[in-house]
């Protein structure tokens, strides 16, 4: 590559990144002001206003909200790891006509929008009680992202896990169960570490779907919260801003304790489909 060409795509580097970073920027700023602050949103504010993070936790009852994201998030997350790996394995190592078929189908799925299921999805939840209950977020967020968890386990298997060390436990008498989990699976740790990043991301945001399923307050997650706390409070930004700096904290410390699986996981996995 050229000096030039590695310059353009220096910049266009840099603006990409402060695209991102300028809304994060003035959402700090934003939460650490007080409400009388009525200085520009680009200045940093001189006194520190840490009240606005307390007093949000307790008007959006975040604490309840937290434990329902968490508990939707984790049980989810462990669902589509052992489903999605068990569902890849045989599909990536048995390459039989009819596993091609279900292996397109699924990545066929994963350009269909969610939301074009929501209406019979919402009937059939209506219909079998299971509204305002965590399992069905848990139930529906597994199902929307197992495609993707099952291609990228799948391209991973393919491209990085060589058949000899299978081939070798199967000699040694191990059972196919036996190989996959103490063979396969304990080798897939990058590209598990891309899907819980994937994964708990999209849970964890997940908006579109919870609002409809988890509308008592009981079960609300942080993204409904904090839509219903924005609404009570647009003249009062500031709390708003506090409040969602600390639902994106848990992310993005899972994000920097798993950043260095992250790309190679992701790379790895998308390499053959």
């Amino acid at each position: 590559m050229s000096k030039s060409a590695k310059g353009v795509m220096t910049g266009l580097s840099i603006l990409i990144a402060l695209v991102h970073i300028v809304p994060f920027y003035i959402l700090i700023t934003m939460s650490l002001k007080k409400t009388a602050d009525f200085s520009s949103r680009w200045a940093f504010p001189k006194y520190f206003q840490l009240d606005n993070f307390s007093e949000a936790w307790k008007q959006v009852d975040l604490g309840h909200a937290f434990f329902n994201t968490f508990t939707i998030t984790l049980f989810a997350a462990l669902l589509l790891i052992f489903v999605g790996s068990l569902a890849a394995y045989p599909l990536a190592r048995r390459e039989t006509k009819l596993n091609k078929i279900v292996y397109v189908c699924f990545v066929a799925i994963m350009v269909i929008p969610p939301l074009t299921a929501l209406v019979p999805l919402y009937n059939m939840v209506v219909s079998i009680g299971m509204i305002n209950t965590r399992t069905i977020a848990v139930l529906n967020n597994v199902a929307s992202f197992l495609p993707l968890t099952i291609f990228l386990y799948g391209g991973f298997i393919k491209s990085t896990i060589p058949r000899e060390l299978e081939e070798a436990a199967r000699i040694d008498g191990a059972s196919i169960m036996g190989i996959f989990f103490r063979v396969v699976f304990p080798l897939l740790k990058p590209i598990t570490a891309t899907i819980l990043i994937l994964c708990c991301v999209y849970v964890w945001n997940d908006y579109q779907f919870a609002i409809f399923f988890l509308q008592d307050a009981s079960v609300r997650t942080v993204t409904v919260a904090l839509a219903s706390f924005f609404g009570e409070n647009t003249n009062n930004l500031n709390l708003v801003a506090a409040a969602a700096l600390i639902a994106i904290l848990p992310m993005a410390i899972l994000f920097l304790v798993l950043q260095k699986y992250f790309i190679r996981g992701l790379a790895a996995g998308a390499i053959k489909g």
